[in-house]
């Protein structure tokens, strides 16, 4: 298995952390000799209710009883899509009324920025230093880190960034701007929150000149940050939010959400305005559903709270220099990238699955299954410590 996949399967970068998977169940993934890694990553913010949650795979697999891919997306009406459509629309503040379901967050992105452009009319974008939206060209496009995308050059033309959390910037927002993108809590910079209403200020510049304000939810979505969206703790509301990662409980996925009547120029001048095989597919909106209901249904967005508090306590530790972000999208900011890489590959020996952050070097990724117990935070807290205990400088 290990000879096949650096011979078969493309490869990302030079050294992957590698296991040969067995299963996975709740907040563990099992190895092919038996033994059993604990989870503080849940595929990058994506299982949001742990592996192989009964819930969701009972879903799944009623729906592939009733029927799979019948017709590309927007021809047919399938319960499951319409159902999650409807149930996600409830929980949103007007006016985030219509869904347009994607395969994944960056053509959840590079939708968004189509609709952006389509309905102003206009076509420069604003993005933030050190942010990452995906890796098609357009999301590319928006990405603020020239490293990763100078090999890919040309991207799309009229694109500029602003320093997130930085006001004077806004002044670069004017009557050209179509879109401005931002994470609501930035991931790959390690895990920023907006400061000081940042925001609400955003929104009310874009207002002011008449461009959109697109929050990329990607990450911080459907419970991870202790309420449904990150947004909804920050005094705003998007034009346009952008979805994915934790949206079908590991299931591969997308959306962006508008109003009704600026989705609706989609369909018109030109027609097909944005089109998608497999967008809206049926079992994995079946898994959307089942997912959207249990985060809505249970205290899980409370216990993420709850759960931060935990982690903070037992994260402590003289070469720890803080713990950013916001519930359980956590990142342990340590001294120095030595340490920080340390600390990964050594709980990975132990049996504690970390990860990096793109472009944050001092950061250890903490983003477990909202489903984590209070024992199993304990347990991995323990093998981060031990590591850092055993860090030699």
């Amino acid at each position: 298995m290990k000879e096949d996949f650096f011979k078969y399967q493309a490869q990302t970068s030079p050294h992957p952390l590698f296991m040969e998977v067995s299963h996975a169940q709740g907040s563990y993934v099992y190895n092919t000799d038996g033994k059993k890694h604990l989870d503080f990553v849940a595929g990058v913010s994506a299982c949001t209710l742990g592996h192989c949650h009964p819930k969701v795979v009972n879903a799944i697999k009623e729906q592939t009883e009733k029927y799979m891919h019948v017709m590309v997306y927007g021809e047919f009406a399938q319960s499951p899509a319409v159902s999650f459509a409807k149930l996600l629309a409830e929980n949103l503040p007007s006016p985030l009324d219509c869904t347009y379901l994607v395969n994944s967050g960056t053509e959840a992105v590079e939708g968004s920025l189509k609709l952006a452009k389509r309905v102003t009319g206009r076509t420069q974008l604003i993005s933030a230093y050190n942010a990452y939206h995906g890796n098609t060209q357009g999301s590319m496009s928006v990405m603020g880190n020239e490293e990763r995308k100078q090999a890919f050059r040309p991207l799309l033309p009229d694109v500029d960034f602003i320093e997130f959390n930085n006001e004077e910037d806004l002044q670069k927002i004017t009557k050209r701007t179509a879109g401005v993108l931002l994470e609501t809590i930035q991931g790959s910079a390690g895990f920023v929150p907006p400061q000081n209403d940042y925001l609400r200020k955003v929104k009310e510049r874009c207002e002011e000149v008449g461009a959109l304000l697109i929050l990329d939810e990607i990450q911080p979505g459907f419970g991870r940050t202790g309420s449904l969206f990150g947004f909804q703790q920050f005094n705003v509301v998007p034009d346009i939010l952008a979805i994915g990662k934790g949206m079908a409980g590991g299931m591969p996925v997308g959306a962006f959400v508008a109003s009704y009547k600026h989705m609706q120029l989609l369909t018109n001048a030109p027609k097909l305005g944005h089109i998608t095989t497999f967008g809206g597919h049926p079992v994995i909106a079946a898994a959307s559903l089942a997912t959207l209901k249990e985060v809505l249904e249970t205290d899980l967005m409370s216990e993420a709270i709850r759960k931060e508090k935990l982690f903070r306590d037992l994260l402590k530790h003289p070469l720890i220099t803080d713990v950013r972000g916001k519930g359980l999208m956590l990142a342990i900011m340590v001294k120095n990238q030595d340490i920080a890489n340390h600390v990964i590959l050594e709980s990975f020996k132990k049996g504690l699955i970390l990860f990096w952050l793109m472009f944050e070097p001092k950061a250890v990724r903490i983003t477990p299954p909202l489903t984590i117990s209070d024992e199993e935070i304990r347990e991995g807290c323990n093998y981060i410590i031990e590591a850092l205990n055993a860090y030699k400088q």
